[in-house]
């Protein structure tokens, strides 16, 4: 129901927007044809009273009202030719551009616009002329005006799109910083408890197992407390960490997934933070085992390129669909029943707000191979 109300009120958006530009445009261009009339009757007017100038022997001539028709001509550029093509008489003409210069793009540019004028001896002349700069202005008006609006539409989007993600921002390190302050309490208690276990001689592999599982805590309770904190960059080896990653999630895994390291070079360093990129590793790992359904392969891939190192993680899984390449890096963005779809937008945010890196999907063919490609500074 909200879908289909969304769906409806985007098209009557882009219907109204529609309407405003079609109306706006035909108004100034109905405007616009007009004030072209206005000015080519102005022209005529002024090819009339250029002829009647040269018939001074008529006594019935008012000569000063027809030199205030000529000279009335403040706007419109014209220029009067005779029939041999020489320049009698111009006006209203752009002073850095010779008249003759003028003439010939008034020819080549407006050949409709020109007046014959049959003099009283038999000769002609010739008008040509050009809209005015008014004209002019006015036929591009609709243009600046969107450009304007574009801008203001541009600039408004801008602010409110980063005030959002600002306020997003904000939400997601508070929501961290009091997961990290929810997770130490009880961990700095159970590390008490931990060294009274083994104060009363309790079997040693299980105190060895609990240990275990609180420095995992403890690793993850430091994750989330550099949310929204500039991490210490450091150039490392990502192998080890990967290989470490693997020996952790293989024991959480089913038997039937196999995993592998395949670096094309020697030197695998990058810039990173050592616990956000083990989170990143292990968030790619966990979302290649989920579509792997219990069966498959992951592949870590590592290569050099000019300024990145590149990390591709490649599974034969179900695959995703090219319309959502871009989609599965969005908070809530999920294809299991079960699950926040925060997976792979903490990998984005990791590797791209942390890192200053890239992660994109570089193709995915449905159980056969599905590349997600992550790339790493070197410098």
């Amino acid at each position: 129901m909200f879908n289909l109300l969304g769906v409806f009120s985007n098209k009557f958006l882009f219907f109204l927007a529609a309407l405003i530009i079609g109306s706006t445009l035909w108004y100034t261009n109905n405007l616009a044809s007009q004030f072209k009339i206005e000015e080519e009757k102005k022209v005529a007017l002024w090819a009339r009273a250029t002829k009647e100038l040269s018939n001074l022997n008529n006594s019935n001539i008012d000569v000063g009202f027809i030199f205030d028709v000529v000279n009335n001509n403040t706007s419109i550029p014209a220029i009067l030719v005779d029939d041999h093509g020489a320049i009698v008489h111009a006006i209203n003409l752009n002073p850095n551009q010779s008249p003759e210069i003028t003439l010939d793009l008034m020819q080549r540019r407006y050949p409709n616009q020109r007046i014959e004028i049959d003099l009283i001896d038999g000769t002609k002349n010739f008008i040509y002329y050009k809209d005015s700069k008014l004209l002019q202005r006015l036929k591009y008006f609709p243009v600046f005006m969107f450009s304007i609006i574009a801008a203001f539409m541009l600039v408004a989007y801008s602010a409110f799109s980063n005030a959002r993600i600002a306020q997003q921002n904000k939400v997601w390190t508070g929501m961290a910083k009091e997961t990290a302050h929810q997770i130490g309490t009880p961990l700095s208690s159970l590390m008490g408890w931990l060294e009274h276990l083994k104060e009363q001689s309790v079997n040693e592999d299980v105190c060895k197992e609990i240990e275990n599982d609180l420095t995992r805590l403890s690793v993850i309770a430091n994750r989330f407390s550099k949310i929204g904190s500039l991490p210490s960059l450091e150039k490392q080896d990502i192998i080890p960490i990967i290989d470490n990653s693997i020996n952790y999630m293989k024991n959480r895994a089913s038997s039937k997934i196999t995993f592998q390291i395949v670096s094309q070079t020697k030197s695998a360093d990058a810039y990173i933070n050592k616990d956000l990129f083990e989170w990143v590793i292990e968030n790619m790992m966990k979302n290649s085992i989920d579509v792997l359904q219990e069966k498959g392969s992951i592949v870590f891939k590592i290569s050099n390129d000019k300024h990145y190192l590149v990390l591709d993680i490649i599974d034969n899984g179900k695959g995703i669909k090219k319309q959502f390449f871009n989609e599965i890096f969005q908070p809530g963005f999920t294809s299991k029943k079960r699950g926040w779809g925060l997976g792979l937008s903490l990998v984005k945010r990791i590797i791209k707000d942390y890192h200053n890196g890239k992660v994109r999907v570089v193709k995915s063919v449905p159980f056969k191979e599905t590349i997600i490609r992550v790339l790493l500074n070197k410098k």
